[in-house]
């Protein structure tokens, strides 16, 4: 079966999830136009590149099914989950990736765009924030859960949210509970066990460690230098290799910070650990791992991850430590396993890379709630089928999206050029 026929087929494999048949000319036509080679993915190039001698019609009825058909994006993704997690080899361990794809907007009125932080730029930015949830292997990633966030100015404004057709039900929400939402939706539907991993915008709050520890699956998440432990004086185990228990908040245990922890590590402690990326691309630091208990910001709430690692990155020559991570991973857990399933984060964010700059998933020019969620939906799904084929036939299946080149008439303008515009005396 060649490549074209397979794409046919799985698109086929989607349609069983719209609920219409009238549908299915959009999804396909939609999907068809994120393959293209062209460097705007948002609807009217789609409709430009897919029927050039009749951009309008195609622009309507594209734009018709990504903003206003009321079909559901979870079933969407739960059936390119269906086709692609089969071929993700899980011997190498299952991981699950909490990620905060943005969008940087010029404008104030598409759904959720605020001042607020921006990795890309590292700085506050007018943008979209989304919450994504991804089951990754050591070879393939894709994500399955995916919701915009609502920040106050936008959840509590009855107004902007009418205009933008933000469902009743969704109220506002932090990034971590949208992502404990997420992983406990994600169980529920049969998702196969993971590691959890996330960065210190998840892992210094509490909540969602404990979050995580109530769905009994284990996680390594990033914290600031600032965040608090109760620190192990000394690891010590009884006859049987079992770490002591300890009271959190006895006098002799107080909260300290993770830098304090790092600084006062004798230089023994320290230790130089290779990993490789993506590319096979060998890297190398000093990491140093110690037990520790979580500070608890409420007492009576009992910690049910008591004891966890703490890892520590300082790279040599370096002024003082650079990461710091938490870690349920098990107490025999050797130094080289700790780091490379914290380094694990490159597969997420290479995929992510390429869900942006391959498949438009930041290219969605509409402003509304539901015209945002499916065009993001869509992008995952045509991504979704080449995850597969590339885990099917290997990496060179990754270029068969560039093979058709559509070329545009020479009559053809865009839509607002001046072009159109009604001369004036």
């Amino acid at each position: 079966m060649n490549g074209e026929t397979t794409f046919e087929a799985y698109l086929e494999h989607l349609c069983e999830t719209l609920g219409h048949s009238d549908r299915e000319s959009g999804l396909k036509g939609y999907c068809q136009g994120l393959i293209l080679p062209i460097g705007r993915k948002s609807v009217e190039p789609l409709a430009a590149h897919l029927e050039p001698e009749n951009v309008s019609a195609r622009h309507q009825s594209l734009h018709h099914f990504v903003s206003k058909s009321e079909w559901s994006d979870t079933a969407l993704l739960d059936q390119v989950r269906r086709w692609v997690l089969p071929q993700m080899d899980p011997r190498d361990g299952v991981y699950w990736f909490v990620d905060n794809p943005e969008f940087c907007k010029k404008g104030t009125h598409s759904v959720g765009v605020a001042r607020q932080y921006c990795s890309e730029p590292g700085k506050r930015e007018n943008c979209q924030v989304a919450v994504s949830l991804s089951v990754a292997t050591e070879h393939a990633s894709l994500p399955v859960a995916y919701r915009l966030y609502l920040p106050h100015e936008w959840s509590d404004d009855l107004a902007r949210r009418r205009k933008a057709g933000v469902p009743k039900e969704i109220e506002f929400a932090t990034k971590p509970e949208i992502a404990a939402t997420q992983l406990r939706e994600a169980r529920q539907s049969g998702a196969p066990d993971g590691i959890v991993i996330a960065d210190a915008g998840y892992g210094d709050e509490l909540a969602f460690r404990q979050a995580v520890c109530e769905l009994g699956l284990p996680y390594a998440m990033g914290i600031r230098s600032s965040a608090h432990v109760c620190a192990q004086r000394e690891p010590c185990a009884d006859k049987r290799g079992r770490w002591s228990s300890f009271s959190p908040h006895a006098p002799e245990h107080e909260p300290i910070s993770v830098k304090n922890i790092a600084l006062s590590l004798d230089a023994s402690r320290y230790r130089t650990v290779a990993w490789r990326e993506g590319g096979g691309v060998a890297l190398s630091s000093r990491f140093a791992a110690v037990r520790v208990t979580a500070s608890l910001a409420h007492y009576w709430r009992p910690a049910l991850c008591n004891e966890e690692w703490l890892l520590i990155e300082w790279p040599e020559g370096d002024a003082e430590p650079l990461n710091y991570s938490l870690s349920t991973l098990p107490q025999d857990a050797t130094l080289e396993r700790l780091v490379y399933v914290a380094k694990m984060r490159w597969r997420v964010e290479r995929d992510s890379r390429d869900l942006k700059q391959q498949f438009g998933l930041g290219h969605f020019e509409g402003r509304g709630w539901r015209g945002f969620h499916h065009h993001a939906s869509l992008c995952i799904a045509t991504y979704g089928f080449f995850v597969a084929q590339r885990l099917i036939q290997g990496d060179g299946a990754k270029t068969a999206m560039g093979r058709n080149t559509f070329r545009l008439p020479e009559s053809y303008v865009p839509r607002g050029s001046p072009a159109l515009a009604t001369p004036r005396s």
